[in-house]
């Protein structure tokens, strides 16, 4: 490919992979803000302290992370959030390496790799945000 292709093509794959995360994030956490009981009884069943408040709060960051990301408006903060919210969510709700039962266990596995790949992505993401990114609001 040559190098004027990349470079026009380079801010929309851009914006589009930003998007693609945000979006991501909110619609995997949605049920933090649009069924906050479901998920603090299952997070009290995970042993989780003040279960109704962690998932309020844990969605908030989620939330607010993505759509820092996806405006590309302190990047930074918005990537340290969503790593926030990954980090004790994957080892506390999600630990496969405990499950007895075969379907649990490989629904853990799952949502605990795609936790850490998410994370690895707002690491990622929380690495070049000091650069200039197209169409973002800065910072």
């Amino acid at each position: 490919m040559s190098r004027e292709f990349l470079s026009t093509l380079w801010p929309w794959m851009h914006i589009g992979g930003r998007v693609l995360f945000g979006v991501s994030v909110i619609v995997l956490t949605r049920g933090h803000l649009l069924n906050t009981a479901g998920l603090a009884g299952y997070a009290a069943s995970a042993g989780v302290p003040s279960p109704k408040a962690a998932v309020l709060i844990s969605g908030i960051m989620a939330w607010v992370g993505a759509a820092l990301i996806v405006l590309g408006w302190h990047r930074f903060i918005g990537a340290g959030l969503i790593v926030l919210f990954l980090l004790p969510v994957s080892f506390m709700m999600h630990p496969y390496w405990k499950r007895t039962d075969p379907n649990a266990r490989m629904m853990d596995t799952i949502m605990f790799w795609k936790n850490m790949a998410m994370m690895g992505g707002a690491l990622l993401i929380a690495c070049y945000a000091g650069w200039n990114w197209p169409y973002s609001l800065g910072g």
